[in-house]
């Protein structure tokens, strides 16, 4: 077969679907197959859990969908790739079997933190005013909660892995899994991406021992080759080779051709970001370390919202059931008519001022955050709420931007916005606007499966280096310029109104706090 008409297919296991995706070495998606599924389940307020062998058979699905419904061949699959959500753990016994459901990165669990860290750690922690950081991390540990709670479970742990992970382990039969894709809870060290070293104090906070992780590799290095009954499952040829990606939003960058520091490239999911790619270890917030990057070796520079379009959902949840009856009789998607809602309402959403934060932090925003709307009137309807949201979630991004430019000392000058809200085209004005800049919305929606057939592609020798893949395989489709007047409007409601929100509402989140116990 030649190189042209080789394939490569990307598994892409998120929060709201597993999808199965073929990609050619021009980056043009030419098979999907999509199985929405459910995101967790919840068997106590905040918890957020899913079996793994849901996942996995999802996968399953995703796959007979793609095959029904495309003209290619499994015969012109060159090698798999995989990316995932990032931050969901797996426990698995001696034999590979899960010892409980798998804990989602959106569960809201938190350990128990007693005392100190052990050692010098704990006094040079106290000594620099990082221990609440620390602590924080120790509390979000879903390891810490599982060997505090759970202890008959942690005993039985073999291997402690992320989904990334044990969908590679499922496809290979190994426990190997990219440097790419360690973000989360865990002894990682970011800034060699490798396993922290013996004296890195993440081991002194947490119970996971080097022997339960998995081997690591860098993205566009082999995992391992398909076993027969995952190459069955998948509905491909066995001992294909399975290709190291990245996660999600690692590969989206990727995918959105983001090669360098001038390029922000933003994700609008459920967890909305604002990311750079570089070659310097720099954190966008001091001592929350960049996240490791789909091209091998580099680092990306991300500013992240939590619930980011999370609030999207949460709004057409709460607010929008009248455009989805509406769209259901109409045979339309319902994301038309909330175009619709965004369009009735000027920009500044006559007022209405919105900060994201739904959910807290870590350092900025701390803890204590909580989300706000201020400046209701009497003029304000849903619609002025729903962009109120759109712009709210433009404004934090923005604020990421800044920072990050002023962390880096280099000016991001274009935006790529990939991502399900990317694909409103007033989301994408609003966008334009608020920042200053064109956004461009990459050639296809998805960018996260792309920037793991890019790992791949190189991986199988498909293209030569990493720079003549991305050339090759991504493109800008639509730009969006901002208009002269609502960029004016936004940047002073931006720089008069929004940058003054959280220090001036901080004091008051932190006695909602100190009253309710929420957050907690």
């Amino acid at each position: 077969m030649s190189r042209d008409q080789s394939l490569i297919m990307a598994i892409d296991n998120g929060t709201q679907s597993v999808r199965a995706l073929l990609f050619d070495t021009r980056g043009n998606l030419v098979g999907k197959g999509k199985q929405d599924i459910e995101p967790y389940f919840s068997e106590q307020p905040g918890w957020a859990e899913q079996h793994p062998e849901y996942f996995w058979e999802s996968l399953g699905k995703a796959c007979d969908l793609l095959w029904q419904n495309c003209t290619a061949q499994p015969s012109q699959v060159a090698g798999v790739t995989v990316t995932t959500q990032r931050g969901t753990v797996i426990n698995l016994d001696g034999n590979g079997n899960p010892l409980r459901p798998a804990i989602i990165w959106l569960d809201q669990r938190h350990a128990s933190v007693d005392g100190p860290v052990p050692g010098p750690w704990g006094w040079l922690f106290r000594l620099t005013r990082l221990e609440p950081t620390v602590d924080r991390f120790r509390e979000k540990t879903q390891a810490n909660w599982i060997a505090q709670n759970q202890p008959d479970v942690w005993s039985q742990t073999r291997h402690f892995l992320l989904l990334s992970g044990y969908l590679n382990y499922r496809l290979t039969g190994r426990f190997r899994d990219s440097t790419g894709s360690q973000v989360g809870y865990i002894p990682f060290d970011y800034k060699r991406h490798r396993w922290a070293g013996k004296h890195d104090f993440k081991w002194q906070t947490m119970p996971v021992r080097p022997d339960m992780l998995p081997e690591l590799v860098p993205p566009g290095e082999r995992i391992g080759d398909l076993t027969t009954e995952a190459a069955a499952h998948l509905g491909l040829p066995e001992a294909l080779p399975v290709i190291a990606a990245a996660s999600d939003k690692a590969c989206e960058i990727l995918g959105s051709g983001g090669l360098g520091p001038d390029i922000g490239c933003m994700s609008y999911g459920t967890t909305a970001t604002i990311n750079t790619t570089s070659a310097r270890y720099v954190e966008p917030v001091r001592m929350m370390p960049p996240y490791p990057s789909a091209l091998p070796g580099h680092y990306s520079t991300e500013v992240m919202i939590y619930r980011g379009f999370w609030m999207v959902s949460w709004f057409k949840r709460e607010f929008g059931l009248r455009e989805q009856r509406l769209a259901e009789q109409k045979g339309i998607e319902p994301e038309a008519l909330f175009d619709e809602l965004v369009r009735a309402v000027p920009p500044g959403s006559m007022g209405l001022m919105l900060q994201p934060y739904w959910s807290p932090g870590v350092r900025q925003p701390g803890p204590e955050a909580k989300g706000s709307i201020i400046g209701f009137g009497d003029v304000h309807t849903r619609s002025h709420i729903y962009r109120a949201i759109l712009e709210g979630l433009a404004y934090a991004l923005r604020e990421g931007k800044e920072r990050i430019e002023k962390r880096s000392g280099i000016p991001i000058r274009r935006l790529r916005v990939a991502g399900g809200g990317s694909q409103s085209d007033a989301a994408m004005q609003l966008t334009a606007d608020v920042f200053g800049l064109p956004a461009e919305r990459p050639h296809t929606y998805e960018t996260s499966g792309l920037g793991a057939a890019i790992d791949a592609a190189v991986g199988l020798g498909l293209h030569p280096d990493f720079e003549t893949a991305v050339n090759a395989m991504t493109r800008v489709g639509d730009v969006f310029h901002p208009q002269e007047e609502s960029r004016k409007l936004y940047e002073r409601l931006y720089r008069e109104v929004y940058l003054k929100m959280y220090p001036q509402l901080q004091p008051l989140y932190r006695k909602i706090r100190d009253i309710t116990g929420y957050p907690k």
